[in-house]
Formats: C-alpha cells, sequence, structure tokens
C-alpha cells in the first residue's frame, strides 16, 4: 500500500493503471476546458483564517444532508462508466461509501445496475436520473430505483444534449472499449485493469441492457443512447418526474439563481450547483463561484449543495463556509478507484476527511455546523460583476 496524502498521490496511480480512454473521460472537460480548470483553480482564490488559542479538541465533521445523517457534508456524485474505471466499479465505490457513512449516487449510465448495487449494500444510496425520450422506460428506471430502496432521486438538468468532449471523440470511448489498434496496444500496457475486467460482473450499461426492447449490445445500445437524451424537458416534466418518485428530490446543475428560484417553486429538496464537472457548456462560471449569487437568491429555503472543483478536504470546507449544506466528488473518488479499487476510494474519502478536520481545527472551528463565512477571506466581488 503506498503512502497516500492527498488525492494527487491516488490521481497519479489511477493514470499509470486506467486505460487512457477512460483516464481521459474522467480527466477532460468540453471544448477548451476553461470550466473545467477554473472549477478547481477558482478554489484557490479562497484563503482560510487561522485562529489560535482556542479548543481544539472534540471535533466533530458529522452533519446531515438531505435529512440524512453522514460521517461530513460530502456525497459520492454520479459518475456514468464508472464500472469501466475498475472491475465492478459503482459496487466497489457504493460499499466504501456506505463503510465511510457518506451517500453514494449511481448513475443511470452505470456499468453495474441498480439491482447489482443494492445486492452488494446493506444501506440505501442515491439514484441519479437523466430524463430520456422513453417515458416508459424512465418510469420503470424510477420504479427499479425504488424497489432498490433508494433514498433519494438525483435529477441531472444540465445534460439534454452532449457537450462536445474532444478526447472522448478522438478516443473513440464505448463501454467496453472497441479494440482498435491504438486501443489494444495502449489496454495491453494496462494488465492489472484487464485481468480484474475479466471477472467483471458486467461490461456494458447495466440499467439499459436488457431493459430496454431491441438493445442487447453495445452497438445498438450506442444508437439508442445517442437519441434517447430528452431536450424538451422543462420545469413541467421535473414537476411530474418529483410527483411520481414521491420522495426526496435533490436537482442537479443549477448555475443560475433564476433556475435556482424554479426549483424551489417546484418543490426540491435539495439544488445542486454543478456545471457538470465543466463537461458541458464550457465558459460557464466555475461552481464556486456562482454558489454565493444562488444563495443569495434562495436563501435557506431549500437545501444547496455544490458540485465540481472539489479536490481537497479545504474545497470542502470553503463550500461549507460560505453556505453549501453539502458537497459532492466526482474525480476524486474515481481517481482512488482507478488507483486501488475499493481501497482507493476509501483511501480517498480518508485524506479528504482529514484535510477538513485538520483545518477546521486550525481555523479554530470544532464542529462543521459552525462553519460560516468568518472562517474564510473571499476576495471583493468574487462571484464577479458581469453585464
Amino acid at each position: 500500500m503506498p503512502v497516500i496524502t492527498c488525492i494527487d498521490d491516488l490521481k497519479r496511480i489511477y493514470k499509470r493503471r486506467a486505460p487512457r480512454m477512460f483516464y481521459d473521460y474522467a480527466e477532460s472537460g468540453s471544448w477548451t476546458e476553461q470550466t473545467f480548470r477554473e472549477n478547481t483553480s477558482d478554489f484557490d482564490q479562497i484563503r482560510l483564517r487561522q485562529r489560535v488559542a482556542v479548543d481544539m479538541s472534540g471535533r466533530s465533521t458529522a452533519t446531515q444532508m438531505i435529512g440524512q445523517d453522514v460521517a461530513m457534508p460530502v456525497a459520492l456524485a454520479p459518475v456514468g462508466l464508472t464500472g469501466m474505471q475498475c472491475a465492478d466499479g459503482e459496487i466497489k465505490a457504493a460499499r466504501a461509501a456506505e463503510k465511510f457513512g457518506v451517500p453514494f449516487t449511481l448513475s443511470t449510465m452505470s456499468i453495474n445496475s441498480i439491482e447489482d448495487v443494492a445486492e452488494a449494500t446493506s444501506k440505501p444510496f442515491w439514484f441519479q436520473l437523466y430524463t430520456m425520450k422513453d417515458t416508459d422506460f424512465v418510469s420503470r428506471l424510477i420504479q427499479r430505483a425504488k424497489d432498490a430502496r433508494c433514498s433519494a432521486l438525483v435529477i441531472t438538468l444540465d445534460l439534454q444534449i452532449l457537450g462536445q468532449r474532444h478526447k472522448d471523440l478522438k478516443n473513440g470511448l464505448s463501454a467496453p472499449p472497441k479494440l482498435t489498434p491504438s486501443t489494444v496496444a495502449n489496454l495491453m500496457t494496462k494488465w492489472r485493469w484487464g485481468l480484474g475486467m475479466l471477472g467483471a460482473k458486467r461490461r456494458h450499461f447495466g440499467n439499459i441492457v436488457g431493459h430496454v426492447e431491441g438493445v442487447t449490445d453495445a452497438a445498438n445500445l450506442g444508437a439508442w443512447t445517442a437519441e434517447q437524451f430528452d431536450p424538451t424537458l422543462d420545469w413541467g416534466k421535473i414537476a411530474r418526474i418529483k410527483e411520481e418518485w414521491g420522495g426526496p428530490v435533490i436537482l442537479k446543475g443549477i448555475l443560475d439563481a433564476e433556475d435556482a428560484k424554479m426549483a424551489l417553486q417546484v418543490g426540491a429538496d435539495a439544488i445542486v450547483v454543478s456545471n457538470h464537472g465543466g463537461r458541458q457548456l464550457d465558459g460557464a462560471i466555475s461552481s464556486i463561484k456562482a454558489l454565493p449569487s444562488i444563495l443569495d437568491a434562495v436563501g435557506d429555503q431549500v437545501e444547496v449543495h455544490l458540485d465540481s472543483g472539489i479536490r481537497s478536504g479545504q474545497d470542502i470546507l470553503k463550500a461549507v463556509a460560505m453556505g453549501a449544506k453539502g458537497t459532492y466528488i466526482g474525480r476524486a473518488f474515481v481517481y482512488g478507484l482507478g488507483a486501488m479499487g475499493e481501497q482507493g476510494v476509501s483511501a480517498a474519502l480518508e485524506v479528504l476527511h482529514k484535510e477538513l478536520d485538520l483545518s477546521m481545527a486550525l481555523c479554530g472551528q470544532r464542529r462543521i455546523n459552525d462553519l460560516d463565512r468568518s472562517v474564510l477571506m473571499v476576495p471583493e466581488d468574487f462571484g464577479g460583476r458581469w453585464q
């Protein structure tokens, strides 16, 4: 077991062990990748206020997200193709999250199915829904999530159409990988990954293949998914999905104050400030810079979470001190998963927790719920005055 001191340690191992197309899938954004880069770099503009001679004993990072107890204000974000980063990736990540005491969110575009993850875990997890044109499939997907005892539905709003990711197109991204000469050459250097995949439960999109008429393999799956994302999604459809689900609903992909107000009107239990990790609209504002205006718009009328750019416990502290009630990690846990499987996801969570806990202490804070802007030094007009 190598000594892991930060998330970047896991990222370096991950890059060596994962096939290039799946590493690039995680570690890239759309178009010029400006938003992808600024999601992380904008956190660097915020400074922490050091305090001394205060009682630092008895610290706790425990809190709640949508009324559910969490060991720290972090959820594993929905990440498609997680089971291609590591054999049975969704199962391994869900187990690590359950053991640590934070929510795991299963993507619609996962390799392991809802049923696979439910069978392998003992506590409810969250399910992320992409709205599709095939409304019958969507209804059956919602029912399957109910049957699996999922405790929240996360509806992604910012992928009605797919942003262009240059690396995915050049790599010919697919699950399982298409065996072109360049892909085979790369896979030959990733023997550890290949051995794991030989024993994987699935190698295709488990929530879709076998659940849609006529979709039986990678070829017809690609044709189906290319036409299925629903460009007509609107607030009325979101309200109907919320009613059909009947439980806690989290709306992910809010980046504008007006959209936050609309999410409030349809009765969201939480909203996630997110730009899809910089993989949709390149040139959009970073999530951390969008957070202040959204908090100003909705106040404490709805729980506000933050996704995109979290790479350290200090990032978590900054987001929570700015007003977020929870944060989401995607790439950070994928690095760990691709590096060392379930053990790597656990290592990522432990690193983030240690950084959060120690930084709280050095800021003179003992409880995560007591954090506010007083622990930060934020540049004037951090959110920007845009015309």
